[in-house]
């Protein structure tokens, strides 16, 4: 599955949030093809305003979907209230991966912006046309904005633009700022967030605390000096309905300096427990038998005066989730599965043990940047006790791995897997298939197999760093072996001998196919490897032959038990194992 179709993927899923009968139009007949792919351009504009703004009602979303006839070329838009922006969306979806990546959108499909036209309070076009309701919609909530003068405009284009200047783009949108999303950035900066579950970055978040149990006050406050830096620790119990929601909106993106992401396929004995105890109970033995969630801020706030009996409200600033990913998960894996089912009976009265480390920079600086990084390892090392934290999953954090994540997606398509789970928010929501998803390790031994070294790609442990470096800093071109050498795993592994599909042997094969075959063009890798696989079965068996003939060190000699005759055969397992093998192939494949 290559990523336009990851595209369509999602697009199909948001239109299946179209429950409405006003909102049918999302979900025509499915061999009316045409609408169809209308359909998914509206959706395409869903994507942008979910990712953009952590939309995730697709109500709420279609609230800000303009494109109709009269619409003055505005296809959607969001007025942000944080930012004090308004948001003027274009958006051209291409129906075929050839045209998304690579048709253009005409300069006069920008110019038929009306945007001055609408803003200056014109009801009518150019041609004395009505404009449509959505149109006139968004003058009057532009109307009412608090401090209007205090707001910019911004025009978003979702589509190819090249070879026109920043200066050119605002002449053609009436002098406004303008960012465009072509199809690479469409790739990096929607798609990839979405089956990632890191779209949406947690900023200010407030949690809703219950007072009505909470005898000795809602928390319990501490000041820790560490050699790092000193920290604030707050402890208190939250309703576990709370931290459901804050997971289903924030995803990964609160899980960045966890060292795993959702760990749906591991830890199964911790999760069914979990969900039982939710689910089973209606009173509050959640809050003894988990252990909690730990989180770090950088500024947190209780105001237990707010108006409402029996409860405070907490707010953490860029919170981050460093132990109790399991817990948190599941959580909102359990809200999710019954938004539409009243999630409150099921949560009601639960609570989770949270502990909160506030990282305090007295200087207001980033000049502790490291020193913090330092003490967020440190402590995720010390409390990710539950489900062990192996030395790849601390390593996946680090940029280098962030960056060939970034590359791999980017140049071939690959979901490189650099945290464990970090994918589970695709797979569960059908954008994305178990194959696209490439586990670290066998990256690895892919890579160090496809560019010569056979011997390390069988190793128990890699020295990942250094495979890296290499890889992204001193030859790029050694990750196109290694796409190859990719594909080439894919074909051979197939084989129906499962003997020759194991250890040396195989990497080595891919070693050698790559070595022979591999074209310049990537997009002709496919069509070779079909091509010529045949051929180099025969060359393999060739270069087989040819050992066994000419080598004695691997001849094993045995007693024939019915003729008592000494025969000797070529031993191709000894051969396999031993380090002469890599030389063999690579001279031999040279």
């Amino acid at each position: 599955m290559n990523k336009y179709q990851t595209l369509v993927n999602i697009l199909d899923k948001i239109r299946t949030e179209a429950t409405a009968p006003s909102q049918n139009r999302y979900l025509p007949d499915p061999s009316d093809l045409e609408k169809i792919n209308q359909a998914r351009a509206r959706a395409f504009i869903h994507l942008y305003l979910k990712v953009s703004f952590g939309l995730l009602d697709f109500k709420e979303r279609e609230h800000f979907i303009t494109d109709n006839s009269y619409d003055g070329g505005i296809d959607g838009y969001y007025i942000n209230i944080e930012n004090r922006t308004i948001y003027f969306i274009q958006s051209k979806f291409r129906t075929n991966g050839k045209n998304f990546e690579g048709k253009e959108i005409k300069l006069e499909e920008i110019l038929i912006m009306d945007i001055n036209r609408i803003l200056d309070g014109e009801e009518k076009d150019e041609s004395g046309n009505d404009y449509n309701g959505k149109i006139k919609q968004l003058q009057r909530e532009i109307r009412n904005v608090d401090n209007i003068a205090r707001y910019s405009y911004h025009v978003i284009v979702l589509a190819n633009l090249t070879g026109i200047s920043d200066t050119k783009i605002r002449q053609l949108t009436g002098g406004y700022a303008t960012s465009v999303f072509d199809y690479e950035k469409c790739y990096e900066d929607l798609i990839f967030p979405v089956i990632s579950g890191t779209f949406f970055k947690a900023n200010d978040v407030n949690i809703y605390i219950d007072l009505s149990n909470k005898n000795a006050g809602s928390k319990i406050s501490y000041t820790v000096k560490t050699k790092h830096s000193e920290c604030d620790i707050t402890v208190l119990f939250v309703p576990t309905i709370e931290i459901a929601k804050v997971l289903h909106k924030y995803k990964n993106s609160i899980l960045k300096f966890n060292p795993r992401s959702y760990l749906e396929l591991e830890g199964q004995k911790v999760i069914t427990a979990i969900r039982e105890t939710v689910l089973n109970n209606t009173t509050n033995e959640f809050a003894l038998f988990n252990n909690g969630i730990t989180m770090i801020s950088d500024e947190t706030n209780i105001n237990e005066k707010i108006g409402q009996k029996n409860k405070a409200q907490l707010n953490v600033r860029n919170p981050q989730i460093i132990n109790g990913g399991q817990t948190t998960y599941t959580l909102s894996r359990i809200y999710e599965e019954n938004i539409t089912n009243e999630p409150e009976k099921i949560f009601q009265d639960k609570e989770v043990l949270l502990k909160i480390i506030t990282l305090n920079d007295p200087n207001g600086s980033n000049n502790n940047e490291v020193q913090k990084l330092q003490l967020i390892d440190d402590i995720s090392t010390a409390t990710n006790q539950q489900t062990p934290v192996i030395t790849a999953d601390k390593f996946s954090n680090e940029r280098t791995p962030i960056l060939l994540q970034k590359i791999l997606f980017n140049r071939f398509g690959i979901l490189f897997e650099r945290k464990r789970g970090e994918f589970g928010d695709g797979l569960n929501n059908g954008y994305i298939d178990k194959n696209q998803i490439l586990e670290r390790n066998l990256f690895f031994r892919i890579y160090c197999a496809s560019n010569g070294e056979i011997n390390k790609a069988v190793e128990k442990r890699i020295f990942m760093s250094k495979v890296l470096e290499d890889a992204i800093l001193n030859d790029s071109s050694k990750l196109d072996n290694f796409f190859f050498g990719l594909n080439c795993f894919k074909r051979i592994s197939s084989s129906p001998n499962p003997q020759r599909t194991k250890h040396k042997y195989i990497y080595a094969q891919i070693y050698a196919f790559t070595k022979t075959y591999k074209p310049n063009d990537i997009a002709e890798y496919d069509n070779v490897i079909k091509e010529k696989i045949g051929q180099f079965k025969k060359d393999w068996a060739l270069f087989e032959k040819k050992k066994s003939q000419e080598s004695s060190k691997f001849i094993k000699k045995y007693i024939d038990k019915d003729t008592q005759a000494t025969r000797q055969v070529f031993n191709e397992k000894s051969w396999y194992r031993s380090e002469e093998f890599e030389k063999d192939a690579i001279n031999y494949f040279k």
